[in-house]
């Protein structure tokens, strides 16, 4: 009885929508023309760079300033306080610390700090989304939230 009902149904102007995927035509087409968000999931940043670079001429070409959608991108995360730990997360990917941090964001807070400051500069994400494997690790969440997350402003 006292739901709070949320998200509200109706936002204005609308909902926020988010389009994301790897498509070279019609995903930036679409977060062209319907996007507050787009994202790239997954893959590495120059991968990401160019679908955003897409993104942007696909909103040009329909007179939008792309410079209004938020830019994401979704990445695995191992994150510890020294390599023994970031080298176990990064076992519960099923992959070795080396393989996330090339694919995804793995190493020391300092290390992921730097990387995510790489990832903006590249990209110009605003948000990231961030895919932790175990979900029973509250330890690594709590080390994000607290030494991660300050840091990025």
């Amino acid at each position: 009885m006292d739901s709070p009902a949320l998200p509200k149904p109706v936002q204005q102007p609308h909902p926020p929508v988010i389009v994301g995927g790897h498509g070279a035509k019609r995903t930036p087409a679409l977060a062209a023309r319907f996007a507050t968000e787009t994202n790239v999931p997954f893959v590495r940043m120059d991968a990401v760079a160019a679908q955003f670079a897409r993104v942007d001429a696909a909103c040009r070409e329909i007179g939008r300033d792309p410079g209004g959608l938020v830019r994401s991108v979704a990445q695995t995360i191992a994150v510890g306080r020294d390599d023994a730990e970031v080298d176990r997360r990064a076992m519960t990917l099923g992959k070795d610390a080396a393989e996330v941090r090339a694919d995804g964001l793995a190493g020391t807070v300092a290390e992921v700090v730097d990387r995510l400051g790489q990832w903006r500069e590249k990209t110009g994400i605003t948000r990231i989304y961030l895919q932790l494997m175990d979900m029973a690790d509250l330890d690594q969440v709590e080390l994000i939230a607290a030494e991660v997350a300050p840091q990025l402003g």
